[in-house]
């Protein structure tokens, strides 16, 4: 067996979080340190990709904060997520919405997916 796979399985942490995919709306809760205080703080935004498998998986969420679009890059086993909320399921076509970067206003609406 690989020497990496084998430390990733035995000694990274997993987080129990929600299956949730590109074009869906999340909530992350995640703890800042600074200095001895620790504090939640939350990104909401556009999953933008998922990318990675097992330990070292990763997604990216965008949210636009005023005229600026924020991209952020989480693990999926990031120790300091404390939990995921969904809050709309979207309805794309395809894994990876990059081309969600370049559209605007009424054009950057995605549709939601019922079930």
């Amino acid at each position: 067996m690989d020497l990496v796979k084998f430390v990733q399985d035995e000694f990274v942490t997993k987080n129990e979080l929600p299956e949730f995919a590109a074009g869906d709306t999340i909530t992350v809760y995640y703890e800042i340190r600074e200095g001895d205080k620790v504090r939640t703080q939350f990104f909401r935004g556009v999953v933008i990709q998922k990318r990675g498998t097992g330990a070292s998986e990763t997604f990216t969420i965008r949210k636009m904060s005023g005229t600026v679009g924020v991209e952020r890059i989480f693990p999926i086993n990031l120790p300091s997520i404390q939990k995921i909320e969904i809050n709309k399921r979207g309805k794309v076509r395809r894994a990876r919405i990059f081309y969600f970067r370049g559209l605007t206003g009424k054009k950057a609406r995605i549709k939601e997916r019922r079930h």
